[in-house]
């Protein structure tokens, strides 16, 4: 296929945008057909597929998309041509006033002066649009579309304004692609963590704290086998790790430029009448650990890393399970160096994510964010740290794309997209270059002339928030953690009440060696107690019975269902660490 055919085709992002926003503008015309009393808001394409918010006198019903897919089909095959043509503002805003578009009037009135204000119309269909779309809805296949959902919507996304309803589409060129995406969708809701997290006993969310998870006995053997590993990574790569305070004042937050930037996602609280602040981030707590004694050349690269607890303020209707939470715990670190180490350092990190990302088999792709207009520092050295990291990264032999106007407002960064088993992405890791903290704090370090010289810095995590990475592996395993990570290695399950003291035994002997180990001496069949066990994905179970209790054998099957056979207890012992030891994701 020649280079100019690939762009008509879904291998192109922006042909793949502007067909899913045709889309979008074929499901609003289907809706006015049907319900011609509805009213129009917005309805770009997304990540996947579409969206249209809409202004409805009634809640739209599973058997209502019904209804709107039959009559997008049915427009599909009228190949109605899309024209776009421009209006002067008065005449703009007439035209939407006489159709009673009142959102559409509010767009019109938000454009700045001067600026194009263009239509686009389909058939007897004409919506305020900048495009681009198809040139006809014959090009959109109308038995290789779906809607998916409807939601509430805020109105541009502000609570004080009406509630609106939001339809999700999706539409791919041929039906068998769209058969695939649904059969994901199908998967991933089997795999949702919040679900998985409540039958596997990790976590639970309350009403008595909206955001702010409750972490269960196995899901604190999750978060803290996940912290050792994080813990010894590092100490390899050179860390050394502190604790911040978890509340500090309002002068150290304008110090930093948080007050005046992030203030709005702050919880706040006035002590001695001094205005504190519960951190969202731990920089400015790491820049004083730096300031608090004197440093020479000598000690740069300084790595210094922490696990903290962050708190930030999201609105109610944007939180989602540990993806979105109100408090959790960062894997931040910052680096603090030369401008001669910058290169060096960003390459050593990266490693260190690629050492990490692997044992979970998870790939990634990078997007370097640059200078947004909310920004401190000049433009000069915005530049010059944007440079240094595509450099770092490039002479790696890693790709990236470019995310326009995305930067921390101290500095570029490179934000990490991890892929999981589902093909779903990510964004997790971050390195930020900073060159700003550094100066606002005052920090410095003695160089080789004995004279007084500003490091620089990078902000970063791997993991990101702990309680995320939870989420995501959990769904990326469907919950089944690979044996280093398992809460529950081991299940003994014995055959009877007689096998049940062996079985202790055996458990203890196991518990010893350093395995999670869990003993069923219920009084059920073993059929029972294995599919109960494989339920709550163990990734070994020892069946015991009279021949194990005169052989000083065990019988292992994996959850999988593979059945490995009798074993002594030290030939299973050496199968478990083996796994435990190499961090198998078996």
């Amino acid at each position: 296929m020649s280079e100019e055919n690939n762009l008509y085709t879904f291998e192109n992002p922006e042909y793949r945008a502007t067909y899913w926003h045709t889309c979008s503008h074929v499901m609003a015309q289907a809706v006015k057909r049907l319900w011609p009393e509805v009213k129009l808001a917005i309805g770009p394409s997304i990540d996947e597929g579409w969206y249209y918010d809409m202004d409805a006198p009634f809640a739209f019903t599973p058997e209502h998309l019904e209804q709107i897919e039959a009559e997008m089909r049915k427009i599909c095959k009228e190949k109605l041509k899309l024209e776009r043509f421009e209006l002067p503002r008065d005449e703009a805003l007439k035209f939407m006033e006489e159709r009673d578009e009142k959102y559409k009037v509010e767009l019109i009135n938000d454009l700045p002066e001067g600026e194009a204000i263009s239509f686009y119309k389909q058939g007897e269909f004409t919506d305020l649009c900048a495009g681009p779309h198809l040139d006809s809805t014959g090009r959109i296949k109308g038995n290789a579309l779906k809607l998916t959902a409807c939601n509430a919507a805020y109105w541009r996304g502000d609570s004080s304004r009406e509630t609106l309803q939001r339809i999700y589409g999706i539409a791919f060129p041929k039906k068998d692609e769209l058969d695939a995406h649904l059969a994901r969708i199908e998967e991933a809701k089997k795999r949702d963590h919040r679900r998985l997290g409540r039958e596997l006993g990790l976590f639970m969310l309350r009403d008595e704290g909206p955001g702010f998870p409750f972490f269960l006995p196995r899901g604190m053997v999750l978060k803290n086998t996940l912290l050792d590993y994080w813990r010894k990574v590092h100490k390899k790569y050179g860390y050394v790790e502190i604790s911040t305070p978890i509340m500090l004042n309002r002068q150290l937050w304008e110090r930093s430029g948080h007050w005046d930037h992030y203030k709005n996602n702050m919880y706040t609280t006035v002590i001695d009448d001094v205005d504190f602040a519960v951190k969202p981030m731990n920089c400015p707590g790491g820049m004083l650990v730096y300031s608090s004694e004197p440093h020479s050349y000598r000690d740069l690269p300084l790595r210094v890393g922490e696990i903290g607890l962050v708190h930030r303020h999201e609105l109610s209707g944007a939180l989602h399970g540990l993806f979105r939470v109100r408090c959790f715990n960062q894997d931040d670190a910052h680096v603090f160096m030369t401008r001669e180490q910058m290169q060096d350092v960003i390459q050593e990190t990266v490693r260190l994510f690629d050492e990490v990302y692997s044992v979970f088999g998870l790939s990634y792709t990078i997007e370097l964010s640059t200078m947004p207009e909310d920004h401190i520092g000049t433009v000069e050295e915005w530049e010059r740290n944007q440079d240094i990291l595509k450099q770092a990264i490039t002479a790696m032999g890693k790709d990236f794309v470019v995310n326009e106007g995305d930067g921390a407002f101290y500095g570029p960064k490179l934000d990490f997209h991890l892929a999981d088993s589902l093909g779903r992405t990510w964004q997790c890791g971050t390195i930020q270059l900073d060159s700003q903290l550094p100066e606002r704090f005052e920090l410095e370090y003695t160089g080789e002339d004995g004279e007084k010289h500003r490091p620089v810095m990078i902000h970063r995590v791997v993991l990101g928030s702990i309680e995320r990475f939870i989420g995501v592996i959990t769904e990326h395993f469907a919950g089944a953690f690979p044996a280093w990570l398992a809460p529950v290695q081991v299940k003994l399950l014995p055959v009877t009440d007689r096998a049940a003291e062996y079985a202790g035994q055996v458990s203890a002997q196991l518990d010893a060696q350093g395995f999670r180990v869990e003993v069923d001496s219920r009084n059920e069949k073993i059929g029972k107690k294995i599919r109960e066990a494989t339920l709550e994905k163990i990734p070994f179970m020892l069946v015991v019975g009279d021949r194990d209790m005169e052989n000083g054998t065990v019988s292992v099957r994996r959850r999988s269902g593979e059945d490995l056979g009798a074993m002594s207890l030290d030939q299973f012992a050496a199968l478990l660490g083996d796994e435990v030891r190499t961090m198998a994701r078996a």
